[in-house]
């Protein structure tokens, strides 16, 4: 049974297509288009696909673009079905104080995650972070229950910030230094260790709620790679974590239906 994975951010709309709908399928195709190129999937790369026998996916961007994505999909017979943060699911908790107006794209990565952890070995608490567009930095506890977490705006926001609150900051971007000795290194250094500051944060915070338990750290989103020398602890770095919550929740409804 084949299966599209779909993870639609504030930028890009990634898809993956895999023999079955389970953690361990197989990968067939994957691709990536920004939201402006939706509308070029059915006649482009969707075009020589097999059709999908099932679709699973997660928004942050909008019923509009839901709208999109399912015009593209009638050249299949395949039905759209988009993930809504929920009580529980996939073997996760959700303690938001109003679970479905918890981010898709943050539900989706943190079930992710948490079966990958599982996966590892006996259960820990878990420090997730997804650096993006904006940067979220996520808490669950060692039974699998999501405490709460952080938003804090991913570094492209907090340049446009300073430059368009202050006179005479544009200025190229710089590097990450222990002592930034231009304006350059110094907005990016301070972006940097603000977010480190951050998910350092919540890491004790979650270390305490967990009767000292050290929680594992990972990080994902396509800016990871810049964070993670910064951080101070290890973090494991997964590029495709989205996928691989839908593929989990995908698997877990299955089980449900028979």
């Amino acid at each position: 049974m084949t299966f599209l994975a779909i993870d639609v951010g504030n930028t890009r709309l990634k898809w993956a297509l895999f023999d079955a709908p389970q953690p361990d399928a197989n990968l067939l195709a994957h691709g990536a288009e920004f939201l402006d190129h939706i509308d070029r999937l059915a006649e482009g790369p969707w075009a020589t696909l097999p059709a999908p026998e099932r679709m699973l996916g997660c928004v942050v961007a909008g019923d509009a673009v839901k709208r999109r994505v399912a015009e593209q999909m009638e050249l299949w017979d395949t039905t759209a079905q988009w993930v809504v943060p929920s009580t529980q699911e996939a073997g996760l908790t959700n303690g938001y104080d109003h679970p479905s107006r918890l981010g898709a794209d943050r539900w989706v990565a943190m079930i992710g995650a948490r079966h990958r952890i599982l996966a590892q070995g006996p259960a820990r608490p878990l420090v997730l972070v997804m650096v993006g567009t904006a940067v979220t930095v996520e808490a669950i506890d060692t039974e699998g229950r999501f405490l709460g977490g952080l938003i804090l705006p991913g570094h492209g926001i907090m340049l446009r910030a300073l430059e368009t609150g202050t006179a005479g900051l544009h200025v190229p971007t710089g590097d990450v230094r222990p002592f930034p000795a231009n304006t350059s290194d110094a907005l990016t250094s301070g972006g940097t260790y603000a977010i480190a500051g951050a998910v350092e944060r919540m890491y004790q915070h979650l270390k305490e709620h967990c009767g000292g338990v050290e929680p594992a750290c990972m990080m994902t989103g396509g800016a990871g790679w810049k964070m993670a020398p910064s951080m101070t602890r290890p973090f494991e770095l997964v590029e495709q974590l989205i996928f691989d919550g839908l593929l989990e929740i995908a698997s877990s409804r299955a089980a449900v239906r028979l």
